[in-house]
């Protein structure tokens, strides 16, 4: 490099930020063509193109998480011949879900068992349910890393959730409220999403982890934020949790306007979320 060329840090924050935005935009024309044997050839995409692009250092998807939890992942058939009878077999797509194993870090090493479904498995249906809910579908392409963050701070506060009534929101597979259901000796956890869909994985989890919860209540509940909530929830939780649910900025006032209505009125109550750094 000659001396008088600017280095990546050196380079003027505009140039970075137009670098970046043309990182993305290629990131996002590779998902639109990929898996197309004739878009790579008209395209002339390559493995060693997406290397020399540098998008990986703009990708920062890691569905994987961050391995806080111990944790494993089989197919839904195992999941059914371990619980035998007490499930439904029609009540699972086999070909779409995958069961996740999680060895919970607290003391007893209680153990839940995850329904999502399989990465990249997003179908025309899940947006024209999106569409027609006003909803989004990020609740369905996997267990976020903010929710497993979410879930291990859950766990090493316990003491938090002892006795209190908890609602997560944005729940996704609900990994958060199905951790302090187990784990933590709350009265109730009422476990929500806006996706109709997502609410359906939440409840099948729920039934799945019945034995886990001890005493605990815990439930299911489609919540949309930008609707007037029911009169006998408002004001009445204690706590409310959220991961990773700031990040659709026109859903702010909604998200908001259903924290202060259902958040009761004491000195005790809170609401903890957390949220990855983007940009």
């Amino acid at each position: 490099m000659d001396s008088s060329s600017p280095s990546p840090s050196s380079a003027p924050s505009g140039s970075r930020a137009a670098s970046n935005a043309t990182q993305r935009w290629s990131i996002l024309r590779r998902a639109l063509l990929a898996r197309s044997s004739s878009a790579r050839a008209l395209g002339g995409i390559s493995s060693d193109h997406q290397i020399k692009d540098g998008t990986n250092n703009i990708s920062r998807k890691a569905s994987r998480g961050f391995n806080l939890i111990e944790c494993h992942s089989l197919p839904i058939s195992q999941l059914l011949k371990s619980l035998g009878n007490s499930l439904n077999e029609n009540d699972f797509e086999c070909q779409k879900d995958v069961y996740v194993c999680y060895k919970l870090p607290c003391r007893g090493s209680s153990k839940l068992d995850l329904v999502c479904r399989k990465e990249d498995s997003l179908e025309l249906n899940d947006i024209e349910a999106s569409n027609k809910y006003n909803i989004d579908t990020t609740g369905l392409v996997c267990c976020w890393p903010s929710e497993e963050v979410l879930a291990y701070y859950c766990i090493n506060h316990s003491d938090v959730f002892r006795s209190k009534k908890v609602l997560e929101l944005g729940s996704g597979y609900g990994l958060a409220g199905l951790v302090i259901a187990a784990s933590t000796n709350a009265d109730e956890v009422v476990i929500s999403d806006g996706n109709p869909q997502v609410a359906e994985y939440i409840q099948k989890n729920i039934s799945i982890n019945a034995e886990t919860f001890g005493e605990t209540k815990v439930k299911s509940l489609i919540l949309h934020w930008d609707k007037e909530q029911a009169s006998e929830m408002l004001n009445t939780f204690d706590i409310i949790v959220a991961s990773d649910c700031t990040f659709f900025k026109q859903f702010h006032k909604g998200l908001a306007r259903t924290v202060k209505s259902l958040l009761k009125h004491s000195a005790t109550s809170q609401a903890i979320f957390l949220s990855p750094k983007r940009g």
